[in-house]
């Protein structure tokens, strides 16, 4: 091994522990190896091992999916988030969403007219037109563009800060839902009347009576 290989590999544990608590999502042995070797020279045995190093000191989580292992920040470190964020949050995901799918609608239209004039092409005044008409077109593009980028409204890093908060709230939802069944279920075991009748009388709401259904991880 060289040695700007081995002291490569020597930081690998730090790197890769910066690198999942700022992305905050699964990865792969692989991903993180393919993601990470040309900015840091990192090579796939040193990635695995820092990997499995991070995840035996508690630093990081590990699952199997079936013979692949997937890594992960460890979920406890981030700060507990309020439901009322995470629905301001998809709110706004939806909202931007919305305008892309609107933006590359227009756009299709417009090509799609740009397209019918050009088979129609016969006198100067068509000429000039489709020449408007490809400048407004090239101008929903740029717009679009800007959108996908996240320039115009929101910032990569502020998308990112979007995708773990959620990340957050679904945790904990998911932790509350979980305590909340686990509680009523008890209560239940010495409960003289049904399940649907208990929670009419204490006044509980399911997200099932809303039709509200928790995001998968």
């Amino acid at each position: 091994m060289s040695k700007g290989r081995a002291e490569a590999a020597a930081g690998a544990p730090g790197i890769l522990l910066r690198y999942l608590q700022e992305q905050n999502r699964p990865y792969s042995a692989q991903d993180v190896f393919g993601n990470l070797q040309r900015e840091h020279g990192l090579g796939k045995a040193a990635v695995v091992k820092a990997l499995e190093q991070l995840a035996q000191q508690g630093k990081i989580k590990e699952k199997m999916y079936g013979k692949q292992k997937i890594y992960f920040a460890d979920q406890d470190q981030f700060e507990m988030v309020r439901d009322a964020d995470l629905q301001g949050l998809d709110t706004k995901i939806v909202a931007l969403t919305a305008k892309v799918q609107s933006l590359q609608q227009s756009c299709r239209h417009m090509e799609a007219e740009l397209k019918e004039l050009t088979s129609a092409l016969t006198t100067p005044e068509m000429q000039k037109e489709i020449q408007e008409l490809k400048k407004e077109c090239a101008g929903y593009r740029e717009r679009l563009k800007n959108i996908k980028a996240a320039t115009n409204h929101v910032t990569p890093e502020e998308k990112e800060q979007v995708y773990r908060e959620r990340q957050k709230y679904c945790k904990e939802w998911r932790k509350r839902k979980r305590m909340a069944t686990e509680l009523s279920d008890a209560i239940l075991e010495g409960y003289p009347k049904s399940k649907k009748q208990f929670f009419e009388e204490v006044g509980i709401e399911t997200d099932e009576d809303y039709n509200v259904k928790l995001p998968d991880p």
